[in-house]
């Protein structure tokens, strides 16, 4: 696997390293002692799909406060998206910065999101497929989210979400609602 850290501490693209013959090919897509090297989670206690039958859905910006908060590792199965995730960890230098990046299916890249950030993606074509490996369970009192097009984070997405969830789209601006996140 080859690691690339991004301008935002703690959060990597993940690209697979193939070996491949006349048969296809052969990757790992995790390993304890890798991830470990790079200090990033080793211990996933839930793993998550979410489908998207239509395309120009978009899902978050999504997070689990603490005492919950989730690093999450994000993979797409089939489809593509834009994949957006923002710096919430106040006492960061890129604190409330993003970074975006498309993966998909046929790119076979993954992200690496570290606690204390929002995530988020728009779908590229219809019946994508997300898998999510998360650090933390599920902890409903402690889902929450900060709006995909908030000026604070300044996300400049490919194009306007033709389906968003009425929760998503009601998140409050940040520079309202951050300090009480």
């Amino acid at each position: 696997m080859i690691f690339t850290e991004t301008e935002l501490a703690g959060a990597y693209i993940i690209d697979l390293e193939p070996i491949g013959d006349e048969r296809g090919f052969f990757a790992r897509n995790y390993c304890e002692r890798e991830f470990a090297k790079h200090h990033l989670c080793t211990h996933w206690v839930q793993c998550n799909i979410s489908f998207n039958a239509h395309r120009a859905t978009l899902r978050g910006m999504h997070f689990q406060s603490a005492p919950h908060e989730e690093a999450k590792l994000v993979r797409v199965t089939n489809g593509a998206v834009f994949d957006a995730i923002v710096d919430l960890r106040e006492d960061s230098p890129t604190f409330c910065h993003h970074v975006t990046v498309e993966l998909s299916a046929a790119n076979r890249r993954m992200l690496y999101v570290p606690e204390g950030f929002a995530h988020g993606f728009l779908t590229l074509e219809p019946d994508t497929e997300i898998f999510y490996q998360m650090s933390e369970f599920y902890a409903p009192e402690c889902a929450t989210g900060v709006r995909y097009d908030d000026p604070a984070f300044a996300i400049s997405w490919p194009e306007e979400p033709d389906i968003i969830s009425e929760r998503d789209a009601a998140y409050p601006d940040f520079s309202t609602a951050g300090k009480q996140l």
